[in-house]
């Protein structure tokens, strides 16, 4: 009986080794894998662990062929585990702030161009902004009043009436020019400018009149005429 025990015990020794031998070859194997030797689809996810095969031991590029499109969430993501190096940039649509702040800057440089067109616009000149109160119009950089005072008055009251308004009465030739624009109609009789050309004693002098059709006269100090004012731009 010994004797029969003792034969098979080498057998089972060989066969033991035999095994350990065909597992370490297949572990060995196993350990040969990359990801081109994995058919498509061969593998499920929901058959791995997680974390059970780490990045670094991926060759580049392994799995994009068994990976189809949107088979891995967002969510199923380790946070960092996708840098910028890994992304197709051209395949990311506009992220919505991009589009906002772009949309802002393009209305804050219509918002610009729109000022410094009403900027232009205003500014006539010296700086000063082409603004005329209600019954003015501008004219040679000035704001000239539409209609004549109601009222006749001498040279010398017609220049402190102005004078009151922040104005003054207008030079001939200007006045003569401003007879000859659009809806402006000089008084009947003419009218009073700033231009005294003749002082022939005290009190004694002639200024300068326009007519209602822009001939240019003279009259006495002592007389008196319609008028109207011209008034600096508004600042």
């Amino acid at each position: 009986m010994s004797r029969g025990f003792r034969r098979e015990v080498p057998a089972l020794v060989v066969a033991a080794l035999a095994l350990v031998a065909a597992l370490g070859g297949t572990v060995y194997a196993a350990g040969k894998i990359n990801g081109h030797s994995v058919k498509v689809k061969s593998l499920p996810g929901n058959r791995l662990a997680p974390r059970s095969v780490p990045a670094n031991r991926l060759k580049p590029g392994a799995l994009s062929a068994a990976l189809e499109r949107g088979s891995i969430q967002g969510d199923r993501l380790a946070p960092g585990s996708v840098t910028g190096l890994e992304v197709d940039v051209s395949t990311l649509g506009q992220v919505p702030s991009a589009f906002h702040a772009e949309t802002a800057e393009a209305a804050k440089d219509a918002e610009t161009a729109l000022n410094a067109a009403n900027a232009e616009n205003a500014k006539r000149i010296n700086g000063y902004e082409a603004g005329c109160r209600t019954g003015t119009v501008l004219f040679a950089g000035e704001c000239w009043q539409t209609v004549a005072k109601s009222t006749a008055l001498t040279p010398a009251n017609a220049a402190a009436a102005c004078a009151s308004e922040g104005g003054a009465l207008p030079d001939p030739l200007l006045l003569a020019a401003f007879s000859h624009q659009p809806a402006i109609t000089l008084a009947n009789g003419d009218e009073w400018t700033g231009d005294v050309p003749v002082v022939s004693g005290a009190e004694t002098y002639a200024v300068v009149t326009v007519s209602s059709s822009g001939v240019i006269n003279s009259a006495l100090g002592n007389t008196t005429k319609k008028f109207r004012c011209v008034l600096p731009l508004l600042g």
